[in-house]
């Protein structure tokens, strides 16, 4: 471990560290699968003659892969090194991407975007495993707040980069995928393994997973993880950018443009976290991050314009950069070394089943159940922001009783 000098604000982190640039790159990546091609969506349908509910699919082959898969990865992490295992992912994230810009058919579509998300299942989790690994205390928390801060804007820089390669051509967006190749080549060189104690009985390593995986601090977390990225992938990057292309008829760069806000909020916000965490416990900054998600997205509902949305996103952004951070520590902190990474992978399999069933959810719910798809996207968003803020507010008025 490091041991920490200064304060829990931009000072503590340490810039020099090779391993610090091979999280934050792996974190980039982790988050360049989703945000990147969601601007792309509408211009899908045409393409491949799919309706809205096949479209989603695009997003929810990406993420099923790591309900699954992210657990095994974690077991292998904790068991062989987590250098191993990350420069792997990388090149499979990078190679099956790019290979959707040659895809003939939509099946073939959804095979590589399984692929890819196979590639992509621990990328960020492993990420947050070696901040865990490497760094203590004070530092820890800046570098948490700094990794946050990187997801933050490159979701908000990849659906700009996004919008405006496809409007060269809707391939464009996934040859952008390859670039993970060049982080794989960078991991294997400057990734220092950390130095840590490794587990090698399965059985008792299983089983001590299991006993973490039921305490009521850990159920509250995979709770929490599911709502949040349940309703920030199928209301946000699933069903906003179609309600914003048929009711208001934007293309993929000005959709970009809007969904951009979530992230640069985001961003600004978990920068600050380590700051945030020394006057709020983790618990409530979850909280106050749902309330922000319930008025940010009755906002988007509100909004008169594209311009309005992008001010509710905002909002939305906010509450995304408190939870996010605040959850990851809460999981680094809850296990010693040893199973870290295991109980990094359940985090991230419980957030992806929120990934994945978000954009099934909101795009079948709004074809099947409404007059018209712009009618269901609209009550949608009601919805989901009623539950949002009423979990949140509820937790913080019961906290303070």
């Amino acid at each position: 471990m490091v041991a920490l000098d200064g304060d829990r604000g931009l000072a503590a982190v340490p810039w020099r560290s090779r391993t610090l640039y091979v999280i934050l790159s792996c974190s980039l990546m982790g988050v360049m699968g989703v945000s990147l091609v969601s601007p792309v969506l509408p211009d899908l349908r045409p393409v491949f003659g799919v309706s809205d509910a096949q479209v989603g699919l695009v997003i929810t082959a990406y993420t099923l892969p790591g309900i699954v898969v992210t657990p095994f990865v974690g077991l292998v992490a904790d068991r062989f090194g987590r250098r191993r295992v990350v420069v792997p992912l990388l090149f499979l994230f990078a190679i099956a991407g790019a290979g959707v810009a040659f895809a003939r058919t939509f099946t073939e579509v959804i095979v590589l975007r399984f692929l890819q998300g196979i590639g992509a299942s621990a990328l960020i989790t492993l990420a947050v495993t070696l901040i865990g690994d490497v760094y203590e205390d004070r530092r820890r928390d800046a570098v948490m707040g700094v990794n946050g801060s990187t997801i933050g804007t490159g979701a908000a820089f990849y659906p700009l980069l996004g919008g405006a390669l496809a409007g060269i051509r809707w391939s464009a967006p996934f040859l952008f995928f390859g670039v993970g190749a060049l982080v794989g080549l960078f991991a294997a060189v400057a990734l220092v393994e950390p130095e840590a104690e490794r587990s090698t009985d399965v059985r008792t390593y299983l089983g001590r997973l299991r006993t973490v995986a039921v305490l009521p601090q850990a159920m509250a977390i995979f709770v929490a993880l599911f709502a949040a990225f349940f309703i920030f992938y199928g209301a946000i990057l699933t069903a906003l950018p179609l309600l914003l292309r048929d009711a208001y008829a934007l293309g993929a760069g000005r959709i970009g443009v809007t969904l951009s806000a979530v992230a640069l909020a985001s961003a600004a916000v978990s920068s600050q976290y380590g700051r945030l965490s020394d006057r709020l416990a983790a618990p409530r900054l979850v909280a106050v991050g749902f309330v922000a998600y319930g008025l940010g997205l009755f906002g988007v509902r509100l909004a008169p314009s594209p311009v309005g949305i992008a001010v509710a996103l905002l909002i939305f952004g906010v509450g995304f950069g408190v939870v996010m951070p605040s959850i990851d520590t809460a999981v680094v902190t809850l296990v010693d070394d040893d199973l870290r990474a295991g109980v990094m992978s359940l985090r991230t399999s419980v957030l992806r089943l929120g990934q994945t069933v978000g954009p099934v959810a909101f795009t079948a719910t709004a074809d099947a159940g409404f007059a018209s798809t712009v009618a269901g996207y609209r009550a949608l968003l009601v919805v989901a922001g009623a539950v949002a803020a009423v979990a949140g507010g509820g937790y913080l008025l019961y906290s303070r009783g």
